[in-house]
């Protein structure tokens, strides 16, 4: 191994990535960045150092307003190691990464985990049919390649990236064949309670709102109220089916895309065995962290959201406040020093949380379309279906990792990262208690694939 150290080792170079590498090199600390992109941006900001203007242009403000944050970071003094996967993180700090295969580690003072999100699982029939993607995946091939679909897509489910994915498609000129909403009115109802903080964070409210109206602008047809989504196909998708209004649909198409939120990565901190609270109200889990991000591990410290999802600003102003913690961790601030540059940015991040009540409650994802029939598949890897897990439970399964065992469910490439959700779900469901009673599953390095000749190698 390696002998390489530094104070700060950051996982990911998203906005709460760079944030907290520009604030803790600017205090005067050695910091390294990994991420496994060629550059800086993590997802949200994907390929923002090299996307043309006229890509920027279309993907909207929203998007090129990580250029400046992209430019203070490769400004700061972090050294950025792109194409790094991380692979494992451990509680005494060492940080083991795959980089043009071969295996290296960092030894840190303090970790900053910064993975981000990941787009929920979204288990209807016919899911896993070629030409079914997910918004996120599609929008990322808009970013990264200008790649869009060439036939008339379908865009179903609920949450903002659905409706901010219509939007630049429109932009691009992709032709859409419809927008299939599952929000119903009993969302609606559920969102009034939280008008107070929809009208505090206005601007994002505003933002939607004008999503929605140059969708509708656009003539895109529009069906709310969605139910019993099922997409169609032999080979590959042929179809949406559903029932809106009282009414079965069927609109045919070969691109389908599905999204219904995203939800913490939480591989690295279940990874380092850190304490989780099952979170009711955005129905996923998160590793509990104080103020600073710091996580019941020493010396670990998480931001932005992969600690819960509050969007891209309010990642940033986690990830200074990591980086202070981090900083006052290790001795090179005071704790009058931390608190005061602290202040601000705890001000900033309650005025960019205050929608998420409004946003969570409006955009809560259907029993139906988390907890599967018994004929859905869930794990993709081992293609397991809902029908057998609860056959596991009626056979004495207590949570996931005995699933592992019944049917090796969740225990392909991806370690469950797609099923996990839904794994637990469906145990608790089945079992009549609740999510946080079943757990999740015991996540093991290595996180990110990597081959025995690779881990061999290792310097």
């Amino acid at each position: 191994m390696s002998n390489e150290r530094c104070d700060i080792a950051i996982i990911g170079a998203g906005p709460a990535g760079m944030s907290a590498a520009i604030v803790a090199a600017r205090l005067g600390a050695s910091v390294v960045v990994l991420d496994e992109q060629r550059g800086a941006g993590g997802q949200i900001y994907r390929a923002i150092t090299d996307a043309p203007a006229r890509r920027v242009d279309l993907l909207g403000p929203d998007y090129a307003a990580g250029r400046s944050l992209a430019d203070a970071f490769a400004a700061s003094g972090a050294r950025h190691l792109t194409n790094a996967a991380v692979w494992q993180v451990t509680p005494e700090g060492a940080v083991h990464y795959l980089r043009d295969g071969a295996t290296s580690t960092l030894q840190a003072g303090r970790v900053v985990l910064c993975s981000g999100a990941m787009e929920r699982p979204f288990p209807i029939p016919g899911w896993t049919l070629p030409g079914v993607l997910t918004a996120g995946a599609a929008q990322i091939l808009l970013k990264s390649a200008d790649v869009v679909p060439a036939e008339p897509v379908v865009l179903a489910g609920c949450g903002p990236l659905l409706y901010l994915l219509g939007w630049q498609y429109v932009r691009a000129g992709v032709p859409i064949r419809a927008l299939v909403d599952t929000t119903s009115m009993e969302d609606y109802r559920r969102a009034l309670s939280h008008l107070g903080g929809a009208l505090a964070g206005w601007r994002y409210l505003k933002k939607g709102l004008s999503l929605m109206r140059v969708l509708k602008r656009a003539g895109v047809p529009f069906h709310a109220g969605a139910e019993n989504l099922a997409a169609e196909g032999d080979d590959g998708v042929e179809a949406l089916r559903f029932t809106a209004g009282g009414k079965a649909h069927r609109i045919e198409t070969s691109t389908l895309l599905l999204h219904h939120g995203v939800v913490p990565n939480t591989q690295f901190t279940w990874s380092l065995r850190a304490r989780h609270t099952w979170d009711n109200a955005q129905l996923c889990w998160r590793p509990e962290a104080d103020a600073w991000g710091a996580l019941d591990v020493p010396g670990i410290h998480v931001a932005g959201d992969g600690l819960g999802i509050g969007g891209a600003l309010a990642a940033a102003q986690q990830g200074e406040l990591a980086a202070l913690g981090a900083m006052h961790g290790l001795g090179r601030i005071t704790t009058a020093e931390r608190d005061k540059l602290a202040e601000p940015l705890r001000a900033a991040l309650r005025e960019h949380l205050r929608i998420r009540p409004f946003l969570d409650a409006l955009y809560r994802p259907k029993k139906a379309n988390r907890i599967p029939a018994d004929d859905v598949i869930v794990c993709r890897c081992e293609e397991v279906a809902a029908g057998a897990i609860r056959h596991f439970v009626a056979l004495g399964c207590d949570g996931p990792n005995q699933a592992k065992a019944f049917g090796r469910c969740g225990m392909g490439p991806c370690q469950g990262r797609q099923c996990g959700l839904t794994v637990t779900e469906l145990i608790a469901d089945a079992r009549g208690v609740t999510p946080a009673e079943v757990g999740y599953y015991r996540i093991r390095p290595p996180i990110k694939p990597i081959s025995l000749g690779e881990l061999a190698g290792a310097e």
